[in-house]
């Protein structure tokens, strides 16, 4: 059995956060990630964030990503990184099982965990909603972005989030046209700058919509959408068709926690944080000793909020197993002084009434 002082599980904008907080604190960080690169969603993300400075505003996440690694080269002697390799299992006596590339089975005993393992993609049931030609957000953003491959040629965009919104300007930059946008939802959920751009470009928004089926034979051919009630409810005689050879689906995140469940952490199902997410108290640690937990496992957010509570849970964690800098008090305040700056808006007002019911005090350990 290998040991280790600080296990990351996770290496997108939290993990990799968490890893430079700790390392800078003086911990030896092994940072482990399922994928063969790191980054995370930041790998496909073409846009430029929001945020101050400190966040990387005005940069594209795919350039982020390579700030973030260059940090991460200044602590080469105290970080380890594991691509390939996926966590399978956290055990009650602290151990944790990875698989390294499929046929590599092994146990590490780490004196603390910090769980960055992030969200995974909401799904929407209607008729053949498992035609070819269907995809989520995330595997559009992958075949265009990482890939350089066009999904389609004319496309169906189910969902008026941020990311529902920057994925269909992302489309028409590629040569894709955007039918309609359309969201179930009375009110769009994105930033009104990102509408504002689809708009202007011509693409119809469509409020208190949603699909009714989708058509097609060996693939999609069509999507026919109708308007919905006050309850969501369908209503007769509004169903519209669109010719699209690509619907894309992004109807929100769900956090990717099942670790941390399988580990004993309490959890709670909090609507304003898109499900399940660990009680934490205000130093990112669950109600198991020494395992923390940050960014979307800890309820969905943008993906700056995430870096940020990523450094704050890798700094915290470091103090925990006993590497705490002088200035520590310094760096924590800080990075919840940004914390409060990113959610000082009408968004961060829900996310904060999500917060409030998992943060404790001082945290109970089991």
């Amino acid at each position: 059995m290998r040991e280790a002082e600080l296990v990351i599980i996770g290496g997108g904008p939290a993990g990799l956060c968490a890893a430079v907080s700790a390392a800078e604190s003086g911990a030896q960080v092994l940072v482990i990630e399922r994928n063969k690169t790191l980054g995370g969603q930041l790998v496909k993300q073409t846009h430029m964030f929001f945020g101050s400075e400190k966040q990387y505003a005005s940069t594209r996440g795919i350039d982020i990503t390579a700030i973030l690694l260059d940090k991460l080269k200044n602590y080469k002697e105290k970080v380890e990184i594991l691509t390939e390799t996926t966590v399978v299992g956290m055990f009650e006596d602290g151990v944790i099982s990875v698989l390294h590339k499929e046929d590599n089975y092994y146990k590490i005993k780490p004196k603390a965990v910090i769980v960055a393992t992030g969200a995974f993609e909401k799904a929407l049931a209607f008729p053949n909603n498992d035609l070819p030609g269907i995809y989520g957000a995330g595997a559009v953003q992958t075949l265009m972005n990482v890939h350089g491959v066009k999904p389609g040629n004319r496309v169906l965009m189910v969902g008026a989030g941020n990311i529902g919104l920057i994925v269909s300007y992302q489309l028409m930059q590629a040569g894709v046209e955007v039918a309609a946008i359309l969201d179930a939802a009375p009110r769009i959920g994105g930033y009104l700058v990102h509408a504002s751009k689809i708009r202007r470009m011509g693409v119809p928004i469509l409020t208190s919509h949603t699909v009714k089926e989708a058509v097609g034979e060996d693939c999609l051919e069509k999507a026919v959408i109708c308007q919905v009630d006050e309850r969501f409810q369908p209503i007769e005689g509004t169903e519209k068709e669109f010719d699209v050879d690509v619907m894309c689906i992004s109807v929100g995140l769900t956090p990717l926690n099942e670790l941390l469940a399988m580990r004993g952490c309490e959890m709670k199902y909090i609507p304003q944080l898109s499900g399940f997410v660990p009680v934490r108290n205000e130093n990112y640690e669950t109600t198991v000793e020494n395992v923390f937990a940050a960014g979307d496992s800890t309820g969905v957010e943008e993906a700056s909020a995430a870096m940020v509570e990523g450094y704050l849970a890798g700094i915290c964690a470091a103090a925990k197993i006993g590497y705490v800098p002088d200035n520590f008090e310094e760096r924590k305040n800080d990075y919840v002084k940004q914390l409060n700056y990113l959610r000082s808006g009408p968004v961060g007002k829900h996310i904060l009434t999500g917060i409030e019911q998992i943060v404790t005090a001082g945290g109970r350990h089991v």
